[in-house]
């Protein structure tokens, strides 16, 4: 009997998205990376199966669904397959602005985790991750994650917002409001108003009860319905009220009220042919 040929499986883009070097997602059955550097921080999710890797000469192993490893910049590591159904994995390679080089002797000391809420916060990144014109909401994601890994590294506390939030999360719908077109990063908002990146979003969901970037895909959907029903083609309310492409706006649109833009738009039609 002859044995299975090797499969690997890969993809790998690089978002617009602000410390986020590289996307990679990759199933290997039969391989093994051998000792290497990165230049940025490797944050792993295994999907499936299980890998042995070392990590400035200490072995570790990850197995099972969810569990997650972090690798830090500049320390040698390796990787290999240990069985015949060897590892389907999605990496997110961070940069430097994400989480500074100072914190790699803590990452070096325990690279896996099985945070629950951790590996949901990176799930929900890799989907916002899947196709572009979803930026401010991997942002938001990002900056979810980037918290939450500090907190594993020793490095920050999470505070719940105090009596600002209010003003704070008026402020930030406010600049949403003004920007339903063009859009706003993260990094921008907070800079604007002062204010840390989780903090804005703390502040909005805790005032208003959804992220902000929630908020402003509906304000999106809002504008693209009027659009819709005013005549307009699809593929030309899409960028105007600020999606990436029609592509963008179906998902969005469907998501929203179980129809596409070209459904909602034909209903107009049949209403003025019952009238």
């Amino acid at each position: 009997m002859t044995s299975d040929p090797p499969r690997t499986r890969i993809s790998a883009w690089r978002p617009s998205v602000a410390g986020i070097a590289e996307v990679f997602h990759a199933h290997f059955t039969d391989h093994a990376y051998p000792v290497h550097t990165h230049d940025t921080w490797d944050l792993m999710i295994l999907d499936a199966g299980s890998v042995d890797f070392g990590v400035d000469r200490r072995r570790h192993g990850a197995a099972g669904t969810g569990t997650l490893v972090l690798l830090p910049p500049g320390v040698p590591h390796d990787g290999k397959t240990i069985n015949r159904s060897g590892f389907r994995k999605r990496v997110l390679y961070l940069d430097t602005r994400v989480l500074p080089e100072r914190l790699a002797g803590a990452a070096v000391d325990g690279p896996v985790h099985g945070d629950g809420l951790l590996r949901h916060r990176i799930h929900q990144l890799h989907e916002a991750l899947a196709g572009p014109g979803d930026e401010f909401e991997a942002e938001s994601r990002l900056a979810l994650v980037r918290e939450r890994l500090l907190f594993h590294l020793n490095a920050a506390q999470v505070t719940a917002p105090g009596r600002e939030a209010g003003r704070t999360a008026a402020a930030l719908r406010d600049l949403l409001d003004a920007r339903i077109p063009t859009g706003v990063t993260l990094n921008e908002a907070a800079s604007i108003l002062h204010a840390h990146p989780t903090h804005l979003i703390r502040c909005f969901k805790q005032t208003y009860g959804l992220p902000p970037h929630v908020y402003l895909t509906g304000r999106r959907i809002d504008r693209a319905r009027r659009l819709l029903l005013a005549g307009r083609r699809p593929a030309d309310v899409a960028t105007t009220v600020g999606f990436y492409d029609q592509a963008h706006l179906n998902r969005h649109f469907t998501r929203h009220l179980s129809v596409t833009p070209a459904r909602y738009a034909a209903s107009r039609e049949r209403e003025r042919e019952q009238g």
